[in-house]
């Protein structure tokens, strides 16, 4: 029996029908993304929703028939949505990938992690890069990748472990339909890998810069901070004469000041004429 979403639900099936059905609109496509999760699962997710097809307005209730639960909780989507969506990949042999995204360039470098088993360290270099292949292939589905694409073995002194190594990437990219080109290894053990923009990434469509680092992924330190403030206290000081300053800040920062950093800022203080208050943001 067909029902209206409840808004516990709302959310999940209108990004679901706005993409995997082309409902509402919007350019991310989770159909794929959920196919390219388990193939099994393709079928099994058209299964267990069905959605009236006839137009729909953005903001207006759709009617859906599902059996079970919730497409985005049988399936499991968010969490994987949340794994393709950060920087480390683990294997299951204990080893791990770490992928950076930058505007020139995408960097996946391999690691043997806790790995170590085998016959020798050069036989658990050679079964983690093999793994590996096929994970970063499947990341590169997942993700949406494209562009220049530098992948970064674990070192291999073998060049049949080398050869049986780009084989097995050659291969898994053989059952990816985006246009693919793969270089050999050069003489500093990389791989380059360029691959057709289709369509933005995972990361570009569902998140955006942080407004703290703009994009950077670092941050100040709260140490950083209150030199900063210093100065500028300073420099306020010479170019006004307020009765006071306040000074407006994280708590991190407002702690600093009240232990380690009270002695700077007492001097400050004494040295400009002016009281300094303190404030947490």
């Amino acid at each position: 029996m067909a029902s209206t979403i409840d808004e516990s639900n709302r959310r999940d099936f209108l990004i679901i029908a706005g993409n995997a059905f082309a409902l509402v609109g919007g350019a991310i496509t989770l159909w794929p993304f959920i196919a390219q999760m388990n193939p099994d699962k393709g079928a099994q997710a058209l299964a267990s929703i069905e959605v009236d097809l006839a137009p729909v307005k953005e903001g207006q209730a759709i009617t859906a028939l599902w059996r079970g639960k919730p497409i985005f909780i049988r399936h499991r989507t968010k969490e994987e949505i949340e794994r393709a969506l950060g920087r480390r990949v683990d294997l299951k042999s204990g080893g791990y990938l770490i992928i950076e995204q930058t505007e020139a360039m995408t960097t996946i470098d391999v690691n043997t992690g806790s790995y170590v088993t085998g016959r020798n360290f050069d036989d658990t270099i050679f079964k983690t890069n093999l793994e590996a292949a096929h994970a970063i292939v499947r990341q590169l589905r997942l993700r949406n990748l494209g562009g220049i694409i530098i992948l970064d073995f674990i070192d291999m002194e073998n060049a049949e472990h080398q050869a049986a190594v780009l084989s097995e990437l050659q291969k898994a990219l053989a059952r990816d339909r985006t246009k693919t080109t793969i270089s050999d290894f050069s003489a500093l053990g990389l791989v380059e890998l360029t691959r057709k923009r289709t369509r933005e990434s995972l990361a570009n469509i569902l998140c955006e810069p942080c407004p703290a680092c703009q994009g950077k992924g670092q941050a100040k330190t709260a140490r950083t901070i209150c030199y900063e403030i210093l100065r500028e206290l300073l420099r306020e000081a010479k170019q006004f004469n307020p009765r006071e300053f306040r000074i407006l800040a994280s708590q991190m920062v407002i702690d600093l000041f009240l232990e380690e950093e009270s002695q700077p800022l007492t001097m400050l203080g004494d040295f400009i004429g002016k009281p300094i208050s303190l404030q947490v943001e």
